[in-house]
């Protein structure tokens, strides 16, 4: 295992509440080719020979399910490469839901091995489209379709966790539940960058665990937390550069890896065909140089924790 640098304040706040095997690892992944094009099946192996030669992890987290007809190419490469698949259903209005549940749906016969869960949603409370009694109606309608024994929960912002917005959805029977945590988003310098994102992830474990009223009734991951590399913006005193990824992925990833918090790191590739993102000050910024490897699946700095 690299050095790791820890923040003795923030680790102290987890101590108490996780054990101390190490978490897992997984990578977001998108369905595009750089040109645009839609993956196929031997893209998706490509992409996953790739992520565990470089990191050893064997997880993968899509986004939405209709998207290029993803599922039944993902999880056949997921079968074939020994990986499982978090598949995502993207609730935000009726025409996406539906397409979306119904991919899932009719695509993970025959893969039930290969589908680590589904989540449904990602940042719905964040962005204001649901609140949390009308996201959990959506993921207990999705649910309802899905095989029982599979996993459903949602992804959101760690603050809509530690805040109370989520309530409904933490009391509501949900498998599992992934916080989003850039300090990056956050303006913060990479100096003072895994200090935020220990202490936000704290804020929202802990608060899910005083709402369950249980320590791990709820599997509790990191749904997304990366730096850009050379190439991105900067957005504000956070900088992007190859060698702040590289700081943030040693100290704030394999650190809170460390401590048992399973996490998915955003994102596996650079996705050169991405529009730009908004951050929480309203101002853009490029999603296209996230990757910690390149669009041709070549690693920027080491990647095993």
């Amino acid at each position: 295992m690299r050095s790791i640098t820890i923040v003795a304040g923030i680790v102290l706040a987890f101590s108490p509440l996780l054990v101390s095997a190490q978490g897992r690892m997984g990578f977001a992944l998108g369905t595009h080719l750089p040109n645009a094009s839609c993956k196929l099946e031997s893209d998706y192996e490509a992409d996953m020979i790739a992520i565990k030669k470089n990191s050893g992890s064997n997880l993968v987290r899509m986004y939405s399910s209709a998207d290029c007809e993803c599922v039944p190419k993902v999880l056949a490469a997921a079968k074939a490469q020994g990986f499982q698949v978090l598949l995502g259903v993207w609730p935000d209005d009726k025409v996406s839901m539906t397409l979306d549940k119904y991919a899932v749906q009719t695509g993970i016969d025959g893969y039930l091995d290969q589908v680590f869960g589904v989540s449904v949603g990602s940042e719905t409370m964040y962005r204001k489209t649901f609140t949390g009694p009308q996201l959990l109606e959506a993921i207990n309608d999705v649910r309802a379709v899905l095989p029982k024994g599979v996993k459903v929960g949602t992804a959101d912002s760690w603050n809509k966790f530690a805040d109370g917005t989520a309530d409904a959805v933490i009391k509501g029977g949900v498998d599992f539940l992934l916080a989003n945590g850039f300090a990056y988003w956050q303006a913060q310098p990479i100096t003072n960058a895994t200090r935020t994102f220990f202490d936000d992830i704290q804020q929202a474990l802990a608060h899910i665990q005083t709402v369950s009223g249980s320590l791990n009734a709820i599997e509790f991951w990191v749904g997304e937390t990366g730096w850009p590399t050379d190439g991105g913006t900067n957005y504000g005193a956070a900088i992007a550069s190859t060698k702040n990824a590289q700081t943030y992925y040693d100290d704030a990833i394999c650190g809170i890896l460390a401590y048992g918090v399973n996490t998915f790191v955003f994102e596996a590739f650079d996705e050169p065909q991405k529009p730009a993102a908004i951050g929480d000050s309203g101002a853009e910024g490029d999603e296209r140089h996230w990757g910690v490897m390149t669009s041709d699946r070549t690693p920027k700095f080491p990647l095993t924790c």
